[in-house]
């Protein structure tokens, strides 16, 4: 399997205080990855200079063996690559169907079999979509959140923090999602605090810990891992 991203000796500082700190990791074509850790550890920089959002200071990003570094964010998400952000970011007085036209700004073809295939994902957002983005529920706004990512079609899709300030049982509908946009064939690229839910979808996980990845593997042995699940799934080692 071949790797869609390729990130080598990434590094992202801010002023004189490094947040990513070297860090390389692979990105297989069709696979889910989540990076996971603690608030600080460097994942939403990460995320932000892969896109273009933060220029890195060192470092290598390639994106189907073409180098990223340096690109502008509107070049990078023509290439093939979103980002939903955390925090959701809705444009809250605009429809939900205006919300994910904007998703596809850069497109001149028709989008109505992309409306159609977002909607089947998110039926609630068909059911509101001439409802003001603003009036939906948390979890609603990051259902729109993920399918306007989805309406430039890509090949990659980063998610920050998709379950952040969601409810139990919103969080679960949230990564039945994620798992389903991954059969239909899209990349993810999954910066979660949730470890646990996590590393469930993840096929490969990597842990950041102050700038730097220290742990790597399978999504399902790092979710057993005696040393993740005490610092990351509250679970006491034996």
């Amino acid at each position: 399997m071949s790797n869609l991203l390729e990130v080598r000796d990434l590094t992202v500082s801010y002023g004189g205080i490094q947040a990513v700190r070297g860090i390389s990791f692979d990105v297989p074509e069709g696979q889910v990855v989540t990076l996971i850790g603690a608030n600080g550890a460097g994942k939403s920089s990460t995320l932000r200079s892969i896109v273009g959002l933060v220029k890195p200071s060192g470092g290598s990003i390639q994106f189907q063996r073409n180098e990223l570094k340096g690109s502008m964010t509107e070049n990078i998400v023509k290439k093939g690559i979103t980002l939903v952000p955390e925090g959701r970011r809705v444009f809250v007085n605009l429809t939900v169907q205006e919300n994910l036209r904007l998703g596809a700004y850069m497109r001149s073809d028709d989008l109505t079999e992309d409306l159609n295939w977002v909607y089947d994902l998110f039926p609630r957002l068909k059911e509101r979509s001439w409802q003001a983005a603003g009036t939906l529920s948390g979890g609603e706004q990051q259902m729109l959140a993920i399918a306007r990512a989805l309406m430039s079609r890509p090949k990659l899709i980063m998610m920050d923090e998709p379950s952040l300030g969601l409810a139990p049982i919103i969080v679960q509908g949230v990564f039945d999602i994620i798992r389903e946009i991954n059969r239909q064939g899209v990349t993810i690229l999954l910066v979660e605090q949730n470890a646990n839910m996590a590393l469930k979808a993840a096929d490969l996980g990597y842990v950041m810990e102050t700038g730097r990845i220290t742990m790597q593997g399978k999504g399902s042995e790092l979710a057993e891992n005696e040393e993740i699940k005490a610092a990351y799934l509250g679970k006491a080692r034996k």
